[in-house]
């Protein structure tokens, strides 16, 4: 009978630990989870500024030579601080030579970073400081390799899904989406979408070129005060980016 109870007594007391760790690792994820996501998302977002226009992001001066694994023979091979940024390569929906950019003056054969969706960040920052890309720690910290991993990791979207390539046109609600506008866009860029002073009318970039303005309004603008809307569900974006076509351009 004794053994019988000491058994018992060590199974209650390892039952009791068990149950404490699982209530203190509970207690653990509901303090940092939200945190962590909030994180990890902001760290998309500015991630996703670095590729499309890096040197601004971190107020660094623009590149002076043009980067080395950019084609002589193409459109932009005299313009270093266009050819230094990712998206000049890769696009604007991150297929490269098999996206939007297979073809016109943005085209330059180069493969997309679609391979690197969900890759471990530090593979990501290895590729990055590689030979062919040639970024440096001298030109960002370890704060900006990271964000752009993630960014590539993490914060890549199949427009395929969502933009008709052929059209060019975006499967979103006009209606739901003139709300939208008019509620958080407005204010800054007009009813007409015209109200940036020296920008594009968003008319104009909303049915040339999608992928950007996709890209944009997920991730923000580099350098403005345009917030980033990655956080709001991923139809809003497209009712938004919809409504948009309707505009002057």
């Amino acid at each position: 009978m004794n053994i019988i109870n000491h058994n018992f007594d060590y199974l209650r007391q390892r039952f009791l630990l068990t149950l404490a760790s699982f209530l203190v690792a509970c207690a653990g994820l509901l303090a940092t989870g939200p945190v962590a996501s909030a994180e990890i998302e902001s760290s998309i977002a500015r991630g996703g500024q670095l590729y499309d226009k890096w040197y601004l992001v971190i107020g660094a001066e623009e590149p002076q030579k043009s980067h080395t694994a950019y084609p002589s023979d193409k459109a932009y091979a005299s313009k270093p601080k266009s050819n230094w940024r990712c998206k000049e390569c890769h696009g604007w929906d991150y297929m490269g030579k098999d996206g939007a950019y297979s073809s016109g003056k943005h085209s330059t054969g180069i493969p997309g970073i679609t391979a690197y969706q969900n890759a471990d960040l530090s593979m990501v920052i290895n590729v990055l400081k590689d030979s062919t890309h040639g970024f440096t720690d001298e030109m960002m910290d370890p704060q900006d390799f990271e964000d752009l991993a993630m960014f590539v990791s993490k914060g890549q979207v199949n427009m395929d899904k969502y933009i008709d390539r052929a059209t060019k046109r975006v499967a979103g609600d006009i209606v739901q989406g003139e709300k939208v506008f008019n509620t958080v866009c407005a204010k800054c860029h007009g009813k007409d979408g015209k109200g940036v002073e020296d920008g594009e009318a968003l008319g104009e970039v909303a049915n040339a070129n999608p992928w950007e303005a996709y890209h944009k309004i997920r991730n923000g603008q580099p350098d403005e005060d345009m917030p980033a809307l990655l956080v709001l569900d991923n139809q809003i974006i497209l009712n938004l980016l919809a409504y948009m076509q309707t505009l002057p351009e």
